[in-house]
């Protein structure tokens, strides 16, 4: 086994390490753009405004409560019949993936706003300031501390779940295993390389995490 592991590493490590680029790069749009999305849901479902809050919160239910595979398979199938320009099955994917990590940045958000001593909105209020230059300037500021380690663990989560993307060949690391074992033959040590680098990647994620916690709790 072990002497497979290192002659499918050894002729495939290029395979392996596009799959790794592609899951990085997936990764990191989905959160960045999750993230952006996720700011205006939070505010949508924190405003007064009983429709804006009302289909945030069915939007956020929907997303959290269906299976990411299947949120997965209808932007693959509908996206390509919707949008008036062609989309590649890796648009379709990528969209799908914002849209699911949108839901769950926004509750991160909404919670790390509410964390917020209301003291702070209350002295911004007695000053005479507006509510959206208060949240610009005041709120968010100080909710960033609580926001940035949950958005963190965001960023694991979803390096994790871009496996789930290997179902429709889009290049990251589990379509890497399924190249590798159709020319192999041998699924289960190229099953354990992609396991390895999983490992290693969110092993050396969350040590990166847990310093940055750590240097934020110091700057209290």
């Amino acid at each position: 086994m072990i002497y497979d592991i290192a002659a499918i590493w050894q002729k495939y490590s290029y395979v392996f390490v596009e799959g790794i680029k592609w899951t990085l790069i997936l990764t990191v749009i989905t959160v960045f753009f999750g993230t952006i999305l996720g700011v205006f849901i939070a505010m949508a479902k924190m405003s007064k405004n009983k429709l804006l809050n009302g289909i945030t919160f069915v939007y956020i239910e929907i997303i959290r409560g269906a299976p990411m595979l299947l949120q997965l398979y209808f932007f693959w199938l509908w996206l390509p019949k919707a949008m008036p320009f062609e989309m590649s099955e890796r648009d379709c994917i990528l969209v799908a993936l914002i849209i699911n990590s949108s839901a769950y940045i926004a509750e991160i958000i909404r919670a790390g706003i509410q964390a917020v001593d209301k003291g702070q909105t209350e002295a911004a209020k007695s000053l005479g300031i507006r509510d959206s230059y208060m949240m610009r300037y005041v709120i968010l500021p100080q909710a960033v501390k609580n926001i940035l380690p949950a958005i963190g663990n965001q960023f694991i989560f979803m390096l994790k779940n871009t496996s789930l993307a290997s179902t429709f060949f889009i290049g990251e690391l589990m379509t890497s295993w399924r190249t590798v074992q159709t020319a192999t033959y041998k699924p289960i040590p190229a099953l354990i390389i992609v396991g390895i680098i999983y490992v290693l990647m969110t092993w050396t994620l969350t040590l990166a995490l847990g310093v940055f916690e750590r240097r934020l709790a110091e700057s209290d």
